[in-house]
């Protein structure tokens, strides 16, 4: 009795190949034999391909695969397969489960300042017409399409989105329109992630200034301060932060007094301006 071939996503040491970032695996082998064994797991889907073709999709359970036979070679067949055919066959695994891509990126404001976001998105194959959207729109390399894949896809229409909101608003009220950004960020990647049979579940984003001093002076203005009063503040942490006494002074918009002698900024840094030399007199 010929040895009957297995195929499965469970590697030889029984380790499931499929992890939480492959979305597509192309089944190593192109030697695909009748009568063969097709495991589907649980949070599978698979398709049988002949030269290119379609033949067959499969919901989880065990199958056997039957190809067609080749009239002029069932001696051949008989001789050296047992009755088998070796023909050029695919097994493609694509995983149902729910997966993670992330991305970053730039934007900018209505005053062109410089944002950086982060946008997780949640997404998953839940249709065996979404596998075969799968498999006929987005290509492989090597035997896997990864989260990190399907993400050099999408990137450019995350981009888009965030742009298109975050060019039109002032940078102090980005976050306040957070829910507007997500929501807009979440239509476009739908409707481009269905094409390819994709499933968009939930997106998370988040925006904020690129510049860490800018981050500083809006988080300073969020307490109620001016624009004047975030700018003093902000110059006094930094000067606090040097270990220098008149950073007190810097906050309240007040000289600073040594000896009863009102030191300015500039003689405090530099120095008197000028040098009287002895008295000559």
């Amino acid at each position: 009795m010929p040895f009957q071939q297995v195929i499965s996503t469970l590697a030889d040491s029984g380790e499931e190949i499929m992890g939480p970032e492959t979305l597509l695996y192309h089944y190593p082998s192109a030697s695909i034999t009748n009568g063969a064994l097709l495991t589907v797991e649980s949070n599978h889907f698979a398709i049988l391909k002949s030269r290119g073709a379609i033949l067959n999709v499969f919901e989880t359970g065990q199958y056997t695969v039957a190809t067609p036979e080749h009239p002029l070679f069932g001696s051949f067949q008989k001789a050296w397969f047992g009755g088998q055919s070796p023909w050029q066959y695919e097994v493609l695994y694509i995983n149902r489960a729910k997966l993670v891509c992330a991305t970053t990126g730039q934007a900018l404001s209505r005053e062109m300042a410089e944002l950086t976001y982060a946008v997780d998105y949640y997404i998953h194959v839940d249709t065996t017409d979404g596998a075969l959207k799968l498999v006929q729109h987005m290509p492989y390399r090597s035997h896997f399409v990864s989260t990190k894949d399907v993400n050099a896809y999408a990137a450019p229409v995350i981009e888009q989105a965030i742009n298109q909101l975050c060019q039109i608003t002032p940078l102090e009220k980005i976050n306040e329109h957070i829910h507007d950004l997500t929501d807009l960020v979440r239509e476009h990647l739908a409707a481009f992630l269905i094409d390819y049979g994709i499933i968009l579940n939930a997106v998370k984003v988040l925006v904020r200034p690129a510049d860490e001093q800018m981050r500083r002076l809006i988080a300073l203005k969020a307490f109620g301060l001016s624009e004047l009063e975030a700018v003093r503040y902000y110059t006094a942490l930094v000067m606090a932060q040097k270990g220098l006494l008149s950073a007190p002074n810097a906050a309240c918009g007040e000289p600073f007094n040594l000896g009863g002698n009102i030191l300015t900024s500039l003689n405090t840094l530099t120095g008197p301006l000028t040098n009287p030399g002895p008295d000559r007199n």
